[in-house]
């Protein structure tokens, strides 16, 4: 299945809100993918949304930002009048959260808050801007993780739902749209930096696939050793910068393949695989099937990290 085309479980299952009433709306997806399937339609200009990845693999564009979403990762985006495409990834079972803000709702529940909120709900809020922003993709937490899971099965009376899925809405909020204090402690400013150095290398890493550049140009380019930044990006991500490479490489190969703008050994040189027989051995270690017979012989998802 190419991306738009319909999908049986693309709406997903509505839990709570409307985003004309209560401001906000909770939808649950769970569905296997043989191919990937595209839900940019699901999106509702004027809002922002919260996504909880629990499982599968998805990727985002808009604006010239791009974003990976990972098995138990989360992140969080502005849907603006530009556009942004939304695809999840062939092969395996996907389960996520999206709670959808909208915008309007944001602004009065934040009113006098928005000097601290994150740049780009202030961007949005304060500056009015209408341009479609990505925000930062970070690891699934356990305790995110078990929200997410709860808003699926509420343990509360039917009279109380309405209260209870109100307070998980602020509890989004509070975690994701606001800023780390200027006071915050030297972990969590470490943390932030490492996060930050692992978002840069990849966006230079993406830039051109065929011939990446060394080591010790990307800790020149992140302003770091490249001994500190081969452990950050380990550490940040669970791959190695070249085990990273390779799966975005695998992934743009794939996209070349399912939408038909290369052959096998087009998309092969185009992501830097001078030996076909090398180029096919990685593909199949990542997707279970050779290149030629993408996506139909998929078996698996390939490899993610939760900081791409």
């Amino acid at each position: 299945m190419e991306p738009g085309a319909a999908h049986p479980a693309e709406s997903g299952s509505h839990l709570f809100g409307q985003l004309d009433r209560e401001g906000f709306r909770i939808t649950w997806y769970e569905f296997a993918a043989k191919a990937a399937v595209d839900l940019s339609h699901q999106l509702v200009p004027g809002t922002v949304e919260v996504c909880l990845n629990l499982d599968g693999a998805g990727r985002m564009e808009a604006n010239g930002e791009q974003a990976g979403y990972a098995r138990l990762s989360t992140g969080f985006y502005h849907v603006g009048d530009t556009n942004v495409t939304v695809v999840r990834e062939a092969g395996g079972r996907h389960c996520f959260v999206i709670v959808a803000f909208a915008c309007e709702h944001l602004e009065r529940e934040l009113t006098g808050q928005l000097a601290a909120t994150h740049p780009l709900i202030h961007n949005v809020l304060q500056d009015n801007s209408a341009a479609s922003r990505l925000g930062p993709v970070q690891p699934l937490t356990p305790g995110q993780r078990q929200l997410a899971l709860g808003l699926r099965s509420p343990a509360v009376t039917a009279a109380a739902l309405g209260l209870w899925y109100r307070c998980k809405a602020h509890e989004l909020m509070a975690q994701f749209f606001f800023r780390t204090a200027p006071g915050e402690n030297f972990c969590t400013r470490q943390n932030r930096l490492a996060e930050e150095r692992v978002r840069r290398v990849i966006a230079v890493l993406r830039q051109d696939l065929s011939s990446p550049p060394s080591l010790k140009e990307l800790g020149r380019k992140v302003g770091c050793s490249p001994f500190h930044l081969s452990r950050t990006f380990s550490r940040q991500t669970g791959l190695t910068i070249p085990q990273y490479l390779r799966h975005l490489r695998m992934h743009r190969a794939a996209e070349l393949l399912r939408t038909g703008r290369a052959n096998v050994t087009e998309a092969a040189l185009e992501v830097g695989y001078n030996s076909l027989s090398h180029f096919s051995v990685a593909f199949h270690e990542t997707f279970g099937c050779c290149p030629g017979l993408y996506p139909w012989g998929a078996k698996k998802m390939p490899p993610g990290s939760a900081a791409e």
